[in-house]
């Protein structure tokens, strides 16, 4: 194989994403040809709505894959967070490279951190997951829909639209963004999205040849991790636009997860813990998933999606 072809969103960040996958393959395989083929996203296109009421699963991936199952395309590097549990049964995510910084950072131009924000202060965030987190630490706050590539929203904080936003650690450092104050939120007190801060690389299951090409790239302990997150996701039936958070660690022959699932407004949540072993990630996930429901989480995402997404 000489060439290969990676399907990509036009983002600064999946752009960003895709460059480093293909730099990493040149670099491992002398003579290859690498070419990004940039696709426009469901998700790309519906910039007025907040994510959570556009609905469905997939935004950001469905037509990527479309691209890897008419030959378009030989390979898609995704954001983990925003591929579906459940994928079209011809692919495969089959690697996941070493994880990056999986926590958020609040950014401000002029206010240290969560607790330094004056009473009723505006925040921005595209994710039901960082807005009740935030509400659950400070009810007071004025949470606003901020939707947009990660540097436009940087650009809307210096512009003062908003007091401070919260976005993906992750993709900060990836792009060299920053802004004059800033406060990493992080476990325990503030729980990532599923999978937060891993890449994913997706291809065709009857391609063996691209798990042979990139098998350099997969990191143990990044699959584990991600495997046991998404197996939570998966038992929760939810998308990456619901208010659900996981955080995992792997020790000892253990992968060690937290589940959370709350209310938008912060006002009822559902926090427990999991653990076993590293081959049985998945499980440990779709366990923690069911105690979760049991403990209340059914009623809370059941009023979720009923407000949310329908209206």
């Amino acid at each position: 194989m000489n060439k290969v072809t990676i399907a990509t969103r036009g983002s600064a960040l999946a752009l960003w994403q895709a460059e480093h996958i293909s730099a990493l393959l040149r670099g491992r395989h002398a003579g290859l040809e690498v070419e990004l083929l940039k696709i426009k996203t469901t998700g790309d296109k519906i910039l007025d709505v907040p994510l959570a009421k556009v609905g469905g699963k997939g935004l950001f991936v469905k037509e990527i894959e479309e691209a890897l199952l008419d030959g378009r395309a030989d390979l898609a590097v995704h954001s983990m967070k925003d591929v579906p549990t459940e994928l079209p049964p011809e692919l495969v995510v089959g690697i996941n490279p070493e994880r990056e910084d999986c926590t958020d950072t609040l950014l401000s131009v002029q206010y240290d951190g969560l607790s330094g924000l004056p009473q009723g202060a505006r925040v921005g965030t595209s994710s039901l997951r960082r807005q009740s987190q935030l509400k659950t630490l400070r009810p007071d706050l004025q949470v606003e829909s901020l939707r947009g590539n990660l540097d436009t929203r940087v650009r809307k904080l210096m512009e003062g639209q908003y007091d401070a936003i919260v976005v993906a650690t992750a993709g900060l450092k990836r792009l060299g963004l920053s802004a004059p104050k800033s406060e990493i939120l992080g476990p325990p007190q503030f729980l990532p999205a599923v999978a937060q801060g891993a890449l994913g690389i997706e291809f065709r299951k009857d391609r063996p040849e691209m798990a042979e090409l990139l098998a350099f790239l997969d990191h143990r302990e990044t699959k584990i991790r991600v495997q046991a997150e998404r197996g939570f996701l998966a038992g929760l039936e939810g998308g990456c636009q619901v208010p659900i958070a996981a955080h995992s660690q792997v020790a000892g022959g253990l992968v060690l997860l937290t589940g959370f699932v709350a209310d938008t407004d912060g006002s009822r949540a559902v926090r427990l813990d999991n653990a076993g072993p590293v081959d049985q990630a998945w499980d440990v996930g779709a366990e923690l998933a069911r105690k979760v429901l049991d403990a209340g989480a059914a009623a809370v995402l059941a009023e979720v999606y009923a407000r949310e997404i329908k209206h």
